[in-house]
């Protein structure tokens, strides 16, 4: 049911956009717009009944959850500020009102960030974000993982405010330690700005995982790198949730998607946008370590840690430049491939 409606809200937006050149007019619109999504949708998700076999991780969650409220104290020390999370809600709420505030905890803060981007025309941008291939899975299966990147994102949003970017990272990588991957990458691209050589570093990989891809497999598991995705590495009889092994073209295919637009957009547009480049390198950075890990087990779990930045790479900049001569054109063509990927696979699978 949310691909469907999903998909109904996609094709009547391409078709606004075809038909009248814009999806919505008056700002006042928008923001409703806006509004109704965000909270229809965290409801949505946020209320659905509580079940491992439909919803994977969710009942592991459900069980640790349970557990606290019954008295067990904290015994692991990764990624304290989830547990710690969890012990608190344990002894407040149900369960049923944890996962509507881990939802919202994955929604509200997108919403923020596109709010802070794209300003009154943030609602394209969540929707977009919605409409995303590993949305549902991580607002619904990968609980931890989802929230930890949408805090990212949002310490992404704040370029004027240091404390609150450098906060919002702190809590991400608590709640998850594999936020250290973006969160290097964020690094890095303070100190190196030229997307050039990103794009190079990144070209690279592919032959260099092609040949030595095991060898970076090796390291990464004994550095622990990654956080609990690394014990995805050697995982064996998965195979089946995970379509197949080994070197995976068709989503390499996919992140190129990102890539070409980065690619497109600052190399031969000239475009200059600060936000935009540092976005883009985190982006090719953390896609790159996914490229070099590629063969592992539920690989894409790697590979959302880029994924997740990869609806605003493609659509931030068509609400800052005129890139087209029909550029709303354009963008329905953008709008209506990048969900009819997603909605693919929802079908396949």
């Amino acid at each position: 049911m949310f691909y469907n409606t999903v998909l109904v809200v996609v094709v009547l937006a391409a078709l606004q956009l075809f038909t009248k050149g814009y999806v919505i007019y008056y700002p006042s619109k928008k923001e409703f717009a806006s509004l109704f999504l965000l909270i229809v949708v965290t409801l949505y998700i946020g209320l659905r009944p509580i079940s491992g076999r439909y919803f994977g991780d969710m009942g592991t969650y459900n069980n640790y959850f349970k557990q606290y409220a019954s008295g067990l104290e904290i015994r692991r020390l990764n990624d304290i500020l989830w547990q710690v999370f969890m012990k608190f809600s344990s002894g407040i709420m149900s369960a049923k009102m944890f996962f509507l505030v881990c939802a919202t905890l994955y929604i509200l803060p997108l919403y923020m960030a596109a709010k802070k981007w794209l300003a009154k025309d943030r609602y394209f941008l969540f929707l977009m974000l919605i409409a995303s291939f590993s949305f549902w899975a991580y607002g619904t299966n990968g609980i931890r993982n989802g929230v930890a990147s949408s805090l990212f994102i949002l310490a992404l949003s704040y370029n004027k405010n240091n404390f609150l970017k450098y906060g919002l990272m702190i809590i991400a990588y608590g709640v998850h330690g594999s936020m250290l991957i973006p969160i290097s990458a964020f690094v890095l691209s303070i100190f190196y700005k030229n997307p050039k050589y990103y794009l190079l570093g990144w070209g690279l990989c592919i032959p260099v995982s092609l040949a030595f891809g095991g060898v970076f497999e090796t390291l990464f598991l004994s550095l622990g790198i990654g956080g609990d995705r690394i014990g995805y590495i050697n995982m064996e009889g998965f195979e089946e949730q995970f379509s197949s092994t080994g070197f995976r073209w068709d989503f390499l295919l996919y992140s190129m998607a990102a890539v070409f637009s980065g690619y497109y957009f600052i190399i031969k547009r000239k475009f200059k946008d600060a936000i935009y480049i540092q976005l883009f390198n985190i982006y090719v950075t953390t896609n790159a370590f996914w490229i070099l890990m590629i063969r592992a087990t539920f690989s894409n779990r790697f590979a959302y840690l880029s994924w997740f930045l990869m609806a605003v790479i493609i659509f931030y900049p068509f609400f800052k430049e005129q890139f087209f001569k029909k550029q709303q054109k354009v963008l329905a063509y953008t709008l209506l491939v990048y969900f009819g990927f997603t909605y693919f696979m929802f079908l396949i699978t």
